[in-house]
């Protein structure tokens, strides 16, 4: 495997989870760490400590016992891709996850939210090249800004998202 090949890691999921959440790939400090949203800048935890009205967790554990608990999994929509560095602009010759085995296997499923444009350009595009495999009519499908630290230069600053993610609980 060269420096450019990276791989995902496995699901976050829990006893009849309800909510999907789907990146694109793992930067490269989380895949380093072999933890999701593993960046220290990343704001994916602390957005969803907030929005589930939990204390931000300390360590990796907790922070999956989080979201099992409230029926969260989370997984990427590539299984592997090339990339140089951590940027989903950088993203190629990729290799989707089998969503629809995870999901025909998780009925309890039914809201998929993507974190991120790639994820959902690419979760999209995935849906139309293989037509059946998901029927998106049986989920909500909601679409939130990235939690990376890059969103900042957007103007995504943490009460932004927050609130954007917070309506997906109303």
């Amino acid at each position: 495997m060269d420096n450019d090949e990276k791989h995902g890691l496995a699901p976050i999921i829990g006893t009849a989870p309800e909510i999907l959440i789907l990146g694109s790939l793992p930067s490269d400090e989380s895949i380093r760490r072999q933890e999701y949203y593993g960046h220290p800048r990343n704001r994916f935890w602390p957005v969803m400590a907030a929005v589930l009205g939990e204390e931000p967790p300390t360590g990796y554990e907790a922070k999956k016992a989080m979201l099992k608990d409230h029926k969260i999994a989370v997984w990427d929509v590539f299984a592997s891709a090339r990339r140089h560095g951590s940027l989903d602009s950088a993203i190629h010759d990729e290799v989707p996850n089998d969503i629809a085995s995870l999901l025909r296997a998780n009925p309890s499923i039914r809201t998929i939210c993507l974190n991120g444009g790639k994820a959902a350009t690419a979760f999209r595009r995935f849906c139309r090249s293989n037509p059946g495999a998901i029927d998106l009519s049986m989920y909500k499908v909601h679409e939130f800004a990235s939690t990376s630290q890059l969103s900042i230069s957007v103007g995504w600053t943490l009460p932004r998202l927050i609130e954007q993610w917070r309506s997906l609980f109303l």
